[in-house]
């Protein structure tokens, strides 16, 4: 059994990016511009940078849920990888004594290791099991000893999963079993390139056709869409019909212990508030060093305001004057801060705080604190918000792309 002692490397807040940058930083690897570890804002640059998704679920036995997606979705770790040519060593089984051998081998070698796991399955997510609901993502192994795995995973604080509740989370889906990848330093000479293409993909899904799906679900067309649903009554998936008074529409704005909702989406789900604007901000900072672009620095400032701006939203959904949704907005805040400040030290107080919660929830769906009349004027409120953002995010995206070509 092994543990690296010497591994102090807990900064990094996505579960793509942010582990990325938590390994990169063990190796000892460092930026050229900067003299320090790789930052999460550049790994979050290369590998395609910010977007806008809107979209908009509901699936037999559960609650309605609204997606805001923040980064770019199609596979970013992979492109991360690639573009920055850092080497990887996948050993995968469907066999768990293998499954543990192949994470020993890696720490045994003085490696961090990246494994996907099933969050449902980990006792500090404090998650309810469900067979038909599973979240498997990567995280940070750097010790294995006894009965105990000792994870880095979005906390400023090491976390211990019992070595039976880790296997179980590893064994969840079969396509992630027990795959296991230990990561090499990158080629920086690399890094110039990695920068461009992500500035490039990034400005791509703002404006042109995604990738995959319907265009009216991301980018500039997705705030216009978004917007007119706010306010749209005849069209069912308009939020007087789709997300009327009561559970529904709480679940649109805050969410519950499972599904975030459009201030989690804002606020907590990615690597920073404000839709990981702020974030994207500094990579463009470090860009503009990296590819001696000093103009890179206009759409940088824009950017922040666009995180203003998201973060103004993200109060607005659950706003003061409404006591219920004031206390949700609060108590979500403070349960954030607890696990990236005390991890798994924090485990009573966060349960306390998902029982609020729930009990939030449930007193909203019996009595929703908004008339219809009401609702119909805070839908509204939200749709000029939504649009004063996509205006912002346009001079942003704009002010890139003309720094990208000179013009």
């Amino acid at each position: 059994m092994t543990v690296l002692n010497d591994y102090h490397h807990f900064s990094g807040r996505h579960y793509e990016t942010g582990t990325v940058a938590n390994i990169l930083a063990y190796q000892g690897v460092t930026a050229p511009h900067t003299g320090q570890p790789l930052s999460e804002a550049l790994l979050l640059g290369v590998s395609g940078g910010i977007a806008f998704g809107y979209f908009t679920f509901e699936y037999q036995g559960y609650r309605p849920h609204l997606i805001l997606l923040p980064r770019y979705t199609f596979d970013p770790l992979e492109t991360l990888f690639d573009r920055l040519a850092i080497p990887r060593d996948v050993q995968q089984t469907a066999n768990p004594e293998k499954g543990q051998q192949n994470l020993l081998d890696v720490l045994e070698r003085g490696q961090p290791a990246l494994v996907w796991l099933d969050k449902f399955s980990l006792p500090y997510m404090q998650l309810p099991y469900d067979e038909r609901n599973w979240r498997i993502e990567p995280v940070v192994v750097f010790g294995l000893e006894g009965d105990q795995v000792y994870l880095a995973d979005r906390s400023n604080r090491p976390l211990t999963v019992p070595l039976d509740a880790f296997t179980q989370a590893r064994a969840r889906v079969k396509q992630d079993k027990f795959r296991v990848v230990a990561l090499d330093p990158p080629d920086m000479d690399r890094l110039p390139a990695a920068v461009q293409k992500g500035i490039w993909q990034c400005i791509s899904l703002f404006t042109d056709k995604p990738p995959k799906g319907k265009k009216e679900n991301f980018g500039f067309a997705a705030y216009s869409y978004w917007a007119d649903m706010l306010t749209n009554t005849r069209n069912k998936q308009g939020w007087t019909r789709y997300f009327p008074p009561g559970e529904r529409l709480y679940a649109a704005l805050a969410g519950d212990i499972v599904q975030p909702g459009g201030f989690d989406w804002i606020n907590s789900w990615g690597a920073g508030a404000g839709m990981e604007r702020g974030l994207y901000a500094d990579f463009l900072d470090e860009a503009a060093l990296l590819l001696g672009k000093p103009a890179l620095a206009e759409s940088s400032a824009l950017f922040r305001n666009a995180a203003d701006a998201w973060n103004t939203l993200a109060n607005v959904l659950l706003p003061d004057d409404v006591p219920l949704l004031k206390e949700t907005r609060e108590l979500k805040q403070r349960k954030q801060a607890l696990f990236l400040e005390r991890g798994d030290d924090a485990f009573d107080d966060i349960a306390h705080i998902n029982r609020r919660l729930e009990a939030l929830r449930l007193s909203a769906a019996a009595d929703f604190p908004m008339t219809e009349a009401e609702a119909a004027a805070f839908y509204a409120g939200l749709a000029q918000h939504v649009r004063a953002i996509a205006t912002v995010e346009r001079r942003a995206v704009d002010a890139l792309q003309a720094a990208m070509t000179g013009s």
